[in-house]
């Protein structure tokens, strides 16, 4: 899986390129996502906007990540469109991620250490 990224200050901004999360690329994903916060990237932004599905295995991947950054670290969703959106609500893991409508809220919310 392809992953756009930028720094804005101590955030770092990810984008999935591909528009699927899904059971064929959610273990690269993973294993991508890992390797930032192992280099020390402790908070981080995953735009989600051109994603238009999602599934178990790609939430299972985000709830990995979310575990390996521990009390230390955090992680905020922007971008979510409404099919993406509708499987966080329908697993309530809308309860335990932070969700922006967009990525300046999102980017903010984490400088400021809120999320």
């Amino acid at each position: 899986m392809e992953l756009e990224q930028r720094s804005e200050g101590e955030v770092l901004v990810v984008r999935p390129v591909d528009k699927r999360l899904d059971a064929r690329l959610a273990g690269g994903f993973r294993a991508q996502l890992a390797e930032l916060v192992a280099a020390g990237h402790h908070r981080l932004v995953l735009d989600v906007h051109d994603v238009e599905f999602i599934d178990s295995s790609g939430l299972g991947a985000l709830v990995a990540i979310r575990k390996q950054l521990g009390d230390s670290g955090e992680l905020a969703i922007c971008g979510a469109r409404e099919t993406v959106m509708s499987m966080f609500k329908l697993t309530r893991l809308d309860k335990v991620f932070e969700i922006f409508a967009d990525e300046r809220e999102a980017v903010a919310a984490l400088s400021r250490g809120s999320a």
